[in-house]
């Protein structure tokens, strides 16, 4: 059992070795290690902090494009309406320019029609008056064809006519 009892000098030397061996250590390595430690925690913090920072530009640029995407939207919206509107307005202007014109050349039609109305009406009566003069005057020769009936026809036609 001695091998599991220490003795009293190993022990002191034990402790005196230790204690160099600490303050040695403490001396050299303890704040190079401690100092190390900190910084690669303030880096892990720092890129942490950055990461949060990321995340939060992040939602920031998604909600701004959403507000981009929401607003080229509507300004597509009001683009198709006034198209629309153009396109309504020039059908609606071309509709009533061409019920315009159509009714301008219906008019120009009727009044061309009444035009050559008049003018075969004039025309009729031209010939139904030359051809009743005609007749007239082959009866008249008929008829007159003696001298005392021509007389007494004159003096018929002036005593009928009134003299104004």
């Amino acid at each position: 059992m001695d091998l599991l009892t220490p003795d009293l000098g190993l022990l002191f030397w034990q402790v005196i070795v230790f204690l160099g061996l600490f303050l040695i250590l403490r001396a050299f390595a303890w704040k190079p290690i401690t100092d190390s430690l900190h910084e690669r925690e303030n880096n892990i913090q720092s890129a942490l902090d950055l990461a949060e920072k990321t995340r939060l530009e992040m939602t920031a640029l998604k909600a701004d494009n959403e507000k981009l995407l929401t607003q080229a939207r509507t300004e597509r919206d009001i683009i198709l309406r006034g198209a629309k509107e153009a396109s309504d307005k020039m059908i609606a202007d071309s509709r009533e320019k061409a019920e315009t014109e159509g009714k301008r050349i219906l008019e120009q039609a009727r009044e061309s029609m009444n035009n050559e109305r008049q003018a075969l009406i004039a025309q009729m009566k031209k010939e139904v008056v030359t051809l009743s003069l005609d007749i007239a005057e082959k009866v008249l020769r008929k008829e007159l064809s003696d001298k005392p009936s021509q007389e007494k026809l004159i003096s018929d036609l002036v005593a009928n006519s009134h003299l104004n």
